[in-house]
């Protein structure tokens, strides 16, 4: 598949079509129809040509979620340039060595992030902005047509710590992710998505511009941080028939069903659920609550989107392989594991990016065995439908024993007062790991109560060595710009004083005390 066949998917056989005048996209400034699309994409790349950027050099895009950045990502293509969407919230030292690590030699940045950023280093390059959409006199360059094989996109990711990598995918990858994820979604001309993962992120970037585009639909590019509020705003004022979020939105979502201020969810006919894991109880309760099927997917930047997804509501599971993906479950030594074993997700098919950039060492130990391994610690029944269990870097060593942070968590998902629950490993001073809980109390809890509830229940619920040490009351969890956990965060915070003295920082607790077994009531602990 070329650039050119790429374009044509996205853009010009909806011309072809007659539906020129369809409304592709809708932002914080106005709408835009697929015939006005394709004219800026291609006034665009004029600009990019007479300012003398040659094909195959990469663009950084420096912008939040708008009709401009669609066209500088699209603009790009045409001009055959390597598209690298990055967050606008990055700082100017991350943004410079972004910039040189992949070479940019061009940078389209909003107004937000072109009076924030300087030309100094690596970002001394020729730089536009939204302007660059305005008609031309001159004649458009025609568009490339790189080989299938060719890098078209770079993304970065760093998971949770570590210098990021840039994830190559080419235009073969994308027409993977189109054929296999989207053929789930199903998407018509008359849907209309709302995703609160951005652009620069390759969840919203499928969202919100791959399928929707591929399929002569239209999205809703809302700015901002994906908080709550803005998505219910959003819903309320564009009416989305589709909304692609993460586990959190669905909970606040859940939380807010009751209030006066709630969002009127009634135009949707499908939530897609990725980013996280998402809770069975939030699964189930999400659709009982709104009558909106909820599908969980499963994905990574390594494989651009979602590559394992239920095919609706199915509370705890995280569905089947999408088509086109192979998916298999292997030990540390790369051999596939026997149902019910965890084991580590590995990944083949068409979507599975080229590998990092200049990062041969980590390429190495994640795009192996004809595929990648997303970094997740999964379990596949006799059904084939894969259990998630934790990301490989979440999963605890505690005496000796693998522990899921999910499963301690769930154990508090019913405590009075309680909105949100994380659990992360942190090293005691002997350099031993153990568990720690953050808790944030619902309005108008007491705090001290929601902790010993918390309390409570790891101890009802749990053996000692899965329980937390220290039950930490915080105001807030720490997300990423995409609205995920940041775990990360968490576990650089100072450890806590341990509070249970029982639970899992020392060894003796690996095993239960004479009398705890069937031990429930509050002193078990």
């Amino acid at each position: 598949m070329t650039d050119l066949d790429l374009l044509d998917r996205l853009l010009g056989r909806h011309l072809a079509d007659g539906r020129g005048e369809a409304t592709a996209y809708v932002d914080a400034e106005g709408r835009i129809g697929y015939a006005e699309l394709y004219r800026a994409v291609r006034w665009y790349a004029a600009r990019l040509a007479a300012a003398g950027i040659p094909p195959g050099s990469p663009g950084l895009v420096v912008a939040d979620d708008a009709i401009p950045t669609v066209v500088a990502i699209l603009a790009l293509w045409w001009r055959g340039m390597v598209a690298v969407p990055v967050s606008p919230l990055l700082t100017v030292a991350e943004l410079e060595f972004l910039a040189a690590d992949c070479r940019a030699r061009y940078l389209h940045l909003d107004a937000r992030a072109a009076a924030a950023t300087p030309a100094q280093g690596a970002l001394d390059v020729p730089r536009g902005g939204p302007d660059w959409a305005a008609p031309v006199e001159f004649a458009p360059p025609p568009p490339a047509a790189p080989p299938p094989a060719e890098v078209v996109l770079i993304q970065y990711t760093s998971g949770s710590t570590g210098v990021p990598k840039g994830v190559l995918h080419t235009g073969s990858g994308i027409a993977a992710v189109l054929d296999g994820f989207g053929r789930i979604l199903d998407l018509a001309p008359d849907d209309r998505v709302l995703s609160t993962a951005k652009l620069s992120f390759g969840y919203g970037f499928g969202n919100s511009l791959l399928f929707p585009l591929a399929a002569g639909a239209s999205a809703v590019l809302n700015p901002g941080p994906p908080d709550v509020y803005a998505v219910g705003a959003a819903v309320d004022r564009h009416r989305p028939t589709v909304l692609c979020a993460v586990p959190r939105i669905y909970a606040a979502l859940l939380d807010r069903a009751g209030a006066p201020e709630r969002a009127d969810l009634g135009s949707l006919r499908l939530a897609v659920s990725a980013g996280e894991h998402l809770p069975a109880a939030v699964c189930a309760d999400f659709t009982r609550t709104f009558g909106v099927p909820l599908i969980n997917g499963l994905g990574a930047t390594e494989v651009l989107h979602i590559v394992v997804a239920t095919r609706g509501t199915e509370p705890g599971s995280t569905g089947t392989a999408v088509p086109g993906a192979r998916v298999t479950v292997r030990d540390d030594d790369g051999r596939e594991v026997p149902d019910g074993t965890e084991g580590r997700l590995h990944v083949g098919g068409a979507s599975v990016a080229a590998g990092y950039l200049d990062r041969p060492e980590a390429a190495a130990r994640t795009f192996v065995a004809g595929g990648a391994y997303t970094g997740d610690v999964v379990r596949r029944g006799p059904d084939g439908r894969i259990g998630y269990v934790c990301r490989r870097d979440d999963l605890l060593n505690i005496g000796g024993f693998k522990v899921s942070p999910f499963e301690i968590e769930a154990t508090a998902r019913d405590v009075p007062g309680l909105a949100q629950c994380a659990v992360v490993g942190s090293r005691d001073a002997r350099g031993l790991e153990q568990a720690v809980a953050y808790v944030v109390p619902a309005d108008g809890a007491d705090r001290e109560e929601v902790r010993g509830a918390a309390r409570a229940a790891f101890r009802r619920g749990l053996p000692p060595h899965k329980r937390p040490v220290a039950v930490e009351v915080v105001d807030e969890l720490p997300t990423t710009s995409t609205g995920k956990l940041a775990r990360y965060r968490l576990r650089a915070a100072p450890v806590p004083t341990p509070r249970d003295p029982a639970a899992a920082g020392s060894a003796e607790a690996a095993e239960p005390a004479a009398g705890e077994a069937g031990r429930s009531g509050p002193g078990g602990a």
